[in-house]
């Protein structure tokens, strides 16, 4: 069986920038496994699968793979899934994707980029020292959890932020104050950590060893959870926020209501056929 794939660097304005993911269109789903097995190949932080909605519920279906699992949300996969649609027909300006778990998502034309509209995920409050001593840092400013994995690790400035170095090992095993802690515990949490920018407003690293991912280059689910945080101690709707990865990202971020509105742009950078025994 042959594939269409396509690999696209998301909240990138220029090729080897931002974070590359895969996009894959399929006439029907595969099992699972053949779909996890896929992404373990292409070995990336995310392959995106999208094929069309037959319930009329949105214009497309869309799951997330990474090497190791399949998640909850991605976004800047879900924003290279938009480029793909939208850039292969100049005639649309907006596309919607329906989720198993994160609802109806959507991606238009803003300019010369695009604006991804994603689940406002606004973390509490809550103690998680085994993260924290991960990271290797003394201290953080505040700590806080959402329900969906999602750890946010509040520091003072940009400089710490640039400066963490973490025991990948220790991050990835499961923190004794993750309510999912025990036995079976899954270890895939997603570590954000952010502070104030230096050249914007937000600064931030992601790091999700236990999904087979040590430090993801730009996440849009982070930014879902970071967004609701950051309204509130800014005062304001509206920030530019960059991840501060090996390739960096920069991203605009809004909050609209129940959504989290991110701005960015796509390059693709290879188109070709997966070979599927």
């Amino acid at each position: 069986m042959r594939l269409p794939i396509v690999q696209i660097d998301a909240f990138a304005s220029a090729a080897f920038k931002g974070n590359p993911a895969a996009v894959m269109p399929l006439a029907a789903w595969l099992d699972d496994d053949v779909l996890q097995a896929i992404a373990a190949e292409n070995n990336l932080s995310e392959t995106a699968f999208i094929l069309p909605d037959e319930s009329g519920e949105s214009d497309f279906e869309l799951r997330w793979f990474t090497p190791t699992n399949e998640v909850v949300l991605c976004g800047h996969a879900t924003l290279a899934s938009g480029h793909f649609v939208l850039s292969s027909d100049p005639e649309r300006d907006r596309v919607t994707f329906r989720t198993r778990k994160a609802g109806i998502l959507s991606v238009a034309r803003a300019g010369s980029g695009y604006e991804l509209a994603l689940p406002a995920w606004g973390p509490s409050p809550k103690p998680l020292p085994h993260i924290v001593a991960a990271l290797g840092v003394e201290a953080a400013v505040e700590t806080l959890w959402h329900p969906h994995r999602y750890a946010l690790i509040v520091l003072e400035n940009a400089a710490q932020i640039r400066a963490l170095d973490p025991d990948f090992r220790a991050l990835g095993r499961p923190s004794p104050a993750d309510p999912a802690a025990g036995g079976g515990a899954e270890v895939d949490v997603l570590t954000i950590v952010t502070a104030p920018g230096d050249e914007t407003d937000v600064i931030s690293r992601v790091f999700a060893p236990g999904a087979g991912i040590d430090e993801d280059p730009v996440t849009g689910s982070a930014h879902a959870v970071m967004t609701p945080y950051w309204a509130a101690r800014l005062g304001r709707d509206r920030f530019t926020a960059y991840q501060a990865s090996a390739r960096g990202g920069h991203l605009t971020c809004q909050l609209a209501g129940d959504r989290v509105v991110l701005g960015g742009q796509c390059v693709t950078v290879m188109e070709g056929t997966f070979f599927l025994p």
